[in-house]
């Protein structure tokens, strides 16, 4: 297959995603949910982070959860068992969700009305980049055991995150990681990049990160166009 045939595929996989994604940001927003895509390397704590966080806002705001992974179920099960409703999506050979994955789960998962959906990305520092799921944000989870140059490494996760997460802040002394340099390097491929440096293990950090999420569900909430206390089907 020639080079022009394969962007030409591509282009149009990705203009059906980005209009499947619209939908699923209008059914979204109409209801308040705030949703966050969240990406990172295998192993940088998504999960923990996702399971302290589910902990810290489930007295007070309602969380879901959509898990994507290319085997198993394990990680849907740690969020269940933390006390949220969590739906997992196997992708197989897929690297990343897409928006028709995610809209068929949104009807399936039916998160209340002005509720946090927290979307855990499979782990992937490339692909989940160029799939918009009609999400808020995407947060992208940098760990300091995966080294201060990666969001050089993969400048496009970086530039269409809103916010970075440090994470393993714990592990500081024990690797070499230079924290001024990673924000430095994020910076520089994306100036309005928020940083917040978190520990998912002793909570360090994570009252930032609340912060961050509570302020972005308020805005979510000034637009939702269905009274609280409605199913998302919009029936009471």
């Amino acid at each position: 297959m020639s080079q022009a045939r394969m962007v030409s595929i591509e282009q149009r996989i990705l203009a059906k995603n980005d209009g499947l994604a619209k939908e699923n940001r209008r059914w979204l927003a109409e209801r308040g949910i705030l949703a966050l895509n969240l990406v990172s390397s295998p192993g940088a704590g998504k999960t923990t982070l996702l399971v302290r966080t589910i902990e810290a806002l489930k007295a007070r705001v309602p969380v879901s959860v959509i898990e994507g992974d290319q085997q198993t179920s394990f990680d849907a099960e740690r969020i269940r068992s933390a006390g949220a409703p969590a739906l997992q999506i196997n992708t197989g050979k897929g690297c990343h969700l897409d928006a028709l994955m995610v809209g068929q789960a949104l009807t399936r998962l039916a998160p209340p009305v002005e509720s946090v959906l927290l979307i855990e990305n499979v782990g992937n520092l490339v692909c989940p980049a160029a799939f918009d799921l009609g999400e808020k944000a995407k947060v992208v989870v940098l760990s300091v055991t995966e080294g201060d140059d990666k969001p050089l490494k993969y400048p496009d996760m970086f530039a269409a995150a809103s916010l970075m997460l440090i994470n393993k802040t714990d592990l500081l002394p024990y690797v070499d990681f230079n924290m001024e340099k990673a924000i430095d390097f994020a910076l520089r491929v994306n100036p309005a990049l928020a940083v917040i440096a978190v520990s998912a293990t002793t909570g360090a950090g994570l009252d930032a990160w609340l912060d961050w999420v509570h302020a972005h569900l308020d805005k979510a909430r000034a637009v939702c166009r269905l009274p609280a206390g409605t199913g998302t089907d919009g029936e009471s």
